[in-house]
């Protein structure tokens, strides 16, 4: 079967179709490093990370490019308030950002490339823009004529009138067009500049990335990616300019991540309901968060609160249970030939695979493709017991690590994480009882018997045994 991929410009899915059989080119906006991201980046990260990774367990060879913006006016203003250089700003946050990504099992790019190391190249993106009509200069200043590019709006399916109407343009008498916008910027006062044929500046966002996108992977690309509010006018941009200059497509499918709402509401700093991925790192496993970035449809917005977090954080541990249970089996079981009865869940294991390629396949279905886990998780809780063949378990544990993998979960060994986490709440139920509080001590109880563990009280103090 093949994979299918919802395009943001044709509206539709499309049979995935890689350029060079076999190989994917595929880019994504990464963050402008003046800060710590915030969850919502978060999930946009984790969503491209997951599709790279399915990508390459259905055999692709992926060349992923994942930018930083590291000239940028946020850039500028915090630099200029905390005295230091933008590049001190850059190097500081492109650190932290390696940091929480890696501590969220985002797996390292194939190039990380920044703006700042392809001045040259952009220049000459410009030139190339000025010299064929669809850009002008204005004391210092290049800007791309919207008017000149026919096509303008076809990613975000508005007409360049409609645009203007709906859009937040910050007016500038020197512009042809409202819409027209900055390709390199002219020096001002306390800014960073490179020598360019129109004086010294520094180049707009949209370039960039256009830039580093034809350079690493060429004029035409497979995937590119981002978030939602990128559609317009980040991407639309892209577009513009690329095609403009290369009189070809610039990518043959567009994906967008929808956004992540806090407690309903849009995140903002305003409505203080922001959140740094580090914060949340702080309270919660990274599987967890993986498990609840993906619960939802990367195309649906979801809703992000602490109790959706805990609640992630025990269908995980309802995940791993079996995981342990299966270790467990393997420990204690016979190495012998399947029984009649075995043999047929044996071989139906496969069909839990075949679900969740299909479903993954549909444009990256997660959501499906976790009910899929957690429907193998329950019929091996079923089939799978202590006198069952090693061959079976082991079939079936390898099977569950396998469709984590893609998800970026199930990755961890369970016996040293898992007794911990249990030695942990025997404690918490130990001082529950001291305390005499016994309605925290029941609670505790019976969490553990959730994750499949019996309490007995001994002389010698509490033991505990898998059911």
């Amino acid at each position: 079967m093949a994979i299918k991929i919802y395009n943001t410009m044709t509206r539709q899915k499309e049979e995935f179709k890689p350029i060079n059989e076999g190989e994917v080119k595929m880019y994504a906006c990464g963050p402008t490093v003046y800060n710590y991201f915030h969850i919502g980046n978060a999930r946009t990260f984790i969503v491209f990370d997951t599709v790279r990774r399915y990508l390459e367990y259905r055999g692709y060879k992926v060349k992923f490019i994942q930018n930083f913006t590291d000239i940028d006016d946020k850039m500028i203003k915090k630099a200029n308030e905390e005295g230091v250089t933008v590049k001190d700003i850059a190097e500081k946050y492109i650190q932290e950002y390696y940091k929480d990504a890696d501590n969220l099992k985002i797996k390292r790019a194939t190039q990380n490339p920044r703006a700042t190391e392809y001045i040259n190249e952009i220049i000459e993106f410009v030139k190339d823009l000025v010299d064929k009509g669809y850009a002008y200069v204005v004391d210092g200043d290049v800007y791309f004529d919207t008017t000149k590019f026919k096509e303008y709006g076809k990613l975000s399916h508005q007409s360049i009138e409609d645009l203007e109407a709906g859009a937040r343009i910050e007016v500038d008498e020197r512009k042809r067009n409202p819409m027209d916008f900055a390709l390199w910027k002219a020096k001002k006062e306390g800014e960073p500049a490179w020598d360019s044929p129109w004086g010294p500046g520094r180049p707009g966002w949209h370039i960039e990335c256009s830039t580093m996108a034809c350079t690493l992977l060429g004029e035409t690309i497979d995937i590119h990616g981002g978030g939602a509010d990128l559609i317009f006018p980040h991407h639309e941009n892209e577009i513009a300019q690329s095609e403009a200059r290369n009189g070809k497509p610039f990518a043959n499918y567009w994906m967008h991540v929808a956004y992540l709402n806090v407690n309903n509401q849009k995140m903002s700093k305003s409505l203080n309901n922001f959140f740094t991925a580090r914060e949340i790192l702080e309270k919660y496993d990274a599987e967890v968060i993986r498990l609840f970035m993906l619960s939802g449809h990367y195309r649906n917005p979801i809703n992000f609160s602490l109790d959706l977090l805990d609640q992630a954080k025990s269908a995980l541990e309802r995940l791993y249970n079996a995981v342990a249970h299966l270790e467990h089996v393997i420990e204690v079981s016979e190495d012998r030939e399947l029984k009649d009865e075995e043999v047929e869940f044996y071989n139906r294991l496969d069909s839990f695979k075949e679900k969740y390629i299909e479903a993954m396949d549909d444009d990256f279905n997660t959501a499906d493709a976790i009910s899929i886990i957690f429907d193998l998780v329950r019929e091996v809780n079923t089939n799978i017991k202590e006198t069952s063949a090693k061959k079976l378990a082991q079939k079936a544990l390898n099977l569950i690590r396998e469709l984590g993998g893609p998800l970026g979960i199930l990755e961890k060994s369970t016996k040293v994480s898992l007794d911990e986490e249990i030695e942990r709440l025997i404690e918490e139920r130990q001082k529950a009882r001291k305390e005499k509080n016994y309605a925290l001590a029941d609670k505790i109880r019976e969490q553990l018997k959730e994750m499949g563990i019996i309490l007995e009280d001994t002389p010698q103090g509490v033991r505990w045994r898998r059911i």
